[in-house]
């Protein structure tokens, strides 16, 4: 997080927005707490598997994609195991 620029405070208010985006994208229903953690989570998941196509995301807006991109995975592969 500290390489994209956004320090602890910004990771947990941008991973929050992320997952609320991603919660309502993918039309699923959890509460705050989880959105924060699929937001700061997902985004470094998703940065770890952007980074092994040699894409890099930075700052505020980059974390806010790469958070929303990795809730979404994580939302779906939590759905994938509940099955």
């Amino acid at each position: 997080m500290e390489e994209a620029g956004v320090g602890w405070i910004a990771a947990i208010i941008i991973g929050g927005i992320a997952g609320w985006l991603a919660e309502m994208f993918m039309k699923s229903d959890t509460g705050i707490l989880m959105n924060i953690i699929l937001g700061v989570v997902g985004a470094i998941i998703a940065n770890a598997i952007l980074g092994l196509f040699g894409v890099t995301l930075g700052g505020w807006l980059g974390y806010l994609v790469a958070g929303f991109i990795g809730a979404c995975i994580l939302i779906a592969v939590g759905r994938l195991i509940r099955r």
